[in-house]
């Protein structure tokens, strides 16, 4: 039996669930308060079934699964009971299902934090384009040698580049 990646799976649960509830224009736009995200992510995801299953308290509906998830990840529900102030008697009272559970809870930060790292990359913030008026100044380092000198502001200057009265 193969050890189940509690971490990767969750991690592709985040994702999807992601992908599922934004556009990418939401993406890019909520991944500018990357903090702010996250936290409504885990709010959201913290009682979604197909990213942690506590809402119905399973994440499979199949104790069966659930066992064979947690079966050689017991360090891992050992560090998730811990980390809720839980001791080992919990597997025995709840059983495998609500540890499945807990491990997902436990491990819903870290897997948001890698998705949010992994949609920083597939979603780069769109860069803006620059002002022209500004390229067109940077190639006067002394404003006395720019065309629009004369003017008294720099709203004036950029007003008269707009309509290309430049002054002799």
């Amino acid at each position: 039996m193969e050890r189940y990646n509690y971490p990767e799976a969750i991690r592709a649960d985040v994702l999807e669930a992601i992908k599922e509830n934004y556009t990418p224009e939401e993406i890019r736009e909520y991944l500018k308060d990357r903090d702010g995200f996250a936290e409504r992510l885990n709010e959201d995801l913290w009682i979604d079934d197909s990213v942690t299953g506590n809402a119905s308290g399973s994440y499979y509906c199949n104790t069966w699964k659930a066992e064979e998830a947690i079966a050689h990840n017991l360090d891992l529900l050992g560090e998730a009971l811990q980390e809720f102030g839980c001791g080992p008697e919990y597997l025995m009272e709840k059983g495998a299902e609500a540890c499945d559970v807990t491990i997902r809870c436990y491990l819903l930060g870290q897997a948001i934090s890698e998705a949010l790292d992994e949609l920083e990359e597939e979603y780069p913030p769109e860069e803006a384009e620059e002002d022209p008026f500004d390229t067109f100044c940077n190639q006067y380092p002394a404003c006395e040698n720019c065309p629009f000198y004369a003017l008294a502001t720099v709203d004036e200057c950029r007003e008269a580049f707009k309509k290309g009265e430049a002054q002799a």
